[in-house]
This record gives structure tokens, sequence and C-alpha cells, in this order.
């Protein structure tokens, strides 16, 4: 079984209001899902746009045990999860020059949600006609309208 985890994230201003949106497709079906915070950064709503969707996965016995396409067009998200994350880790959780890691709260979560899952990561180029990652896109801005802004 093929399952595609589709995700995006953005803000008005960085920071600013900001929204998150996923697309969740296999086979037999297909979920969307999308959330506002008030106050948050770019990075931190595409990770969670990662985060949210890992978790519906883990959620769900059956696309638990299969593997797992995650699409970003998060350069950061995809760096950090195929690059950077195993340093993080056996570092503490601090940058080559011995810093904190950024959002760490959250590469902490992205990390503990995609144990055991058979992951495959992809980035494509935002903004570029991808149907998938326009149609995330949309989601992400009816979520920060709905919080009461809208994207410029």
């Amino acid at each position: 079984m093929a399952v595609e985890l589709w995700t995006d994230g953005g803000c008005v201003g960085n920071p600013g209001p900001g929204g998150w949106a996923f697309v969740l497709r296999w086979p037999e079906g297909e979920i969307a899902q999308s959330g506002f915070e008030v106050e948050t950064t770019n990075n931190r709503m595409e990770m969670t746009a990662v985060l949210q969707g890992l978790r519906h996965v883990t959620a769900n016995a059956d696309l638990r045990r299969v593997r797992l396409l995650v699409v970003t067009d998060s350069q950061y998200v995809h760096k950090g999860m195929t690059q950077w994350m195993a340093s993080w880790e056996r570092s503490g959780w601090k940058t080559s020059n011995k810093k904190p890691v950024k959002n760490q709260d959250l590469w902490m979560a992205l990390a503990e949600a995609a144990r055991g899952l058979d992951l495959e990561w992809r980035w494509v180029l935002g903004h570029a006609g991808n149907e998938m990652n326009e149609r995330c896109h949309d989601l992400v801005e009816q979520a920060i309208a709905k919080g009461g802004k809208r994207p410029a």
C-alpha cells in the first residue's frame, strides 16, 4: 500500500499568525487537516504540519505498518529530518556551534513521532504548480483566514 503525507505551513509575518496543513493519501482514502496559531513562525508551522500528519499515522494501526512518503516544501524540515537530526540527538540537541537547536521541542516531538515508521522524505519546490503542494498551501491560507488574518 502506498501512503503519501503532503504538508505545508506558513505565516503572516514571521513571527505572526500562522497555519499548518497536511493531506494524508492512501489507496482507500484521504484525510486533510489544518490548524492555526496566533503567534508563531513559518518554520514552526512547517514542522507542525509534519508532526500532526505523523501523529495521525501512528494513531492508525493500518497506516503505521506501511512505507510512508513524506513530502514537504520546507528545506528546513527536509534537511532536519534527513541530515541533521541524528547529529542533534547525539550531541544533546546542540548545533555544530554548540548552541541549542532552535525549535528543539518540535524536533524532539518529530523524532518521537517518526520512531518506528518506515519513512521516505521528499522535498518539492513550493508554489511551482504541484497539485498536492498547492492544495496544502490553500488549506494553510484557509486556516489563517479562519484565525482572523489573510496571508499577504
